[in-house]
């Protein structure tokens, strides 16, 4: 079915004139609709990838109870322009959440005029960031409505170890007796990271609902350069706050690549770290528990940890489950990855938040 076609089954406004291309999202596919009318919206237009949300219904009505509360926080606020500064759904024509086609599922958002995001990181941006998505965490602290979690276990360190585990014990690849010293890397760090489960399990540790994929490209700025909202919400489920902070030092303190062949390029930038620390716990310090701000830094280590072992599970696997764009790939991952985390470890005094 043409895009065209599709957005006549979603209670939009206006004429469309056309429906391009946007981005390059590495889950969803989306596309830009244009309405030919001044005075009505523009719209965003997503297939949703629901072989990794496999319940859309659910995903979907995580995404309304979260934007609805949201929005109800910034009227409190006073807060103007709220449709630039929350995500908004816009229901299909039966009432639900999402079409679909037979063979694909469909939403669509109203299209946020002037937001732009980035994908390149500076101490000014990772502050702005971390303001953004404490604030984000803060609204939704004390949402009413049951948020689900849509994909199961997802930062779940017990669970990704067990993984791990099971796929040296199979050993499909035969690829396990190369590589002794990673599973000895690996194993060496299992107790210490999972300690966030266990005190969860404790009752000393709070679960919130998190972002769960912190990137700076998620959160949307204005003209001016001031933050609009954060976007991208179908990982937003209950977790731990460490997770979604750790996530961000990964992703975006790393002054080399995911994938860095060249392991000397990769250390945290500590100027990166430091502003995004300051921003986040700006917004976030007031609902936050002392434990939690004590953990922040070893989310960095915990979230660098976990790729490591996810990148290196799936190498052993054979790689079924991420892309590779050469046979060693997800090895080279790994590497990058676990050279993070030693850099992370030496520098841990450098780390800690007051």
């Amino acid at each position: 079915m043409k895009q065209t076609d599709l957005i006549q089954h979603f209670q939009t406004e206006g004429t469309v004139i056309s429906v391009a291309p946007l981005g390059a999202g590495h889950i969803n596919d989306s596309f830009l609709v244009k309405t030919g009318e001044t005075d009505k919206p523009d719209y965003l237009l997503q297939r949703i990838n629901h072989h990794i949300f496999k319940d859309v219904e659910l995903l979907q009505n995580n995404i309304l109870h979260v934007t609805n509360h949201i929005r109800k926080k910034l009227i409190e606020k006073g807060e103007t322009g709220i449709e630039r500064k929350t995500l908004t759904i816009i229901p299909a024509k039966d009432g639900k959440l999402f079409y679909f086609d037979g063979e694909n599922y469909w939403r669509v958002y109203l299209f946020i005029q002037g937001g732009k995001s980035y994908d390149a990181i500076t101490p000014a941006l990772a502050y702005s960031a971390g303001k953004a998505f404490g604030e984000f965490q803060s609204y939704l602290s004390d949402i009413p409505e049951k948020i689900y979690e849509t994909i199961p276990n997802f930062h779940n360190m017990e669970f990704r170890l067990e993984q791990f585990r099971e796929a040296v014990a199979n050993d499909s690849a035969g690829r396990v007796a190369d590589h002794p010293e990673i599973i000895a890397a690996i194993e060496s760090r299992a107790e210490e990271m999972t300690r966030v489960e266990r005190m969860g399990r404790e009752g000393k540790l709070p679960k919130r609902i998190n972002h769960c994929d912190t990137k700076v490209n998620n959160v949307l700025f204005d003209e001016e350069g001031k933050v609009l909202c954060v976007v991208d919400l179908d990982t937003v489920m209950p977790g731990y706050v460490v997770s979604d902070f750790g996530d961000f030092i990964r992703t975006g303190a790393n002054t080399g690549a995911e994938d860095d062949a060249n392991l000397e390029n990769i250390s945290v930038d500590l100027d990166i770290y430091a502003s995004y620390a300051k921003g986040y716990l700006e917004t976030a310090r007031s609902f936050l528990l002392p434990v939690e701000i004590e953990l922040l830094p070893f989310g960095a280590r915990l979230l660098t940890y976990m790729q490591t072992v996810r990148f290196f599970t799936d190498y052993l696997n054979g790689d079924t489950y991420y892309k590779i764009h050469f046979p060693e790939h997800n090895l080279q991952r790994t590497k990058a990855q676990l050279k993070l985390l030693t850099d992370l470890e030496e520098k841990r005094d450098k780390l800690v938040l007051k």
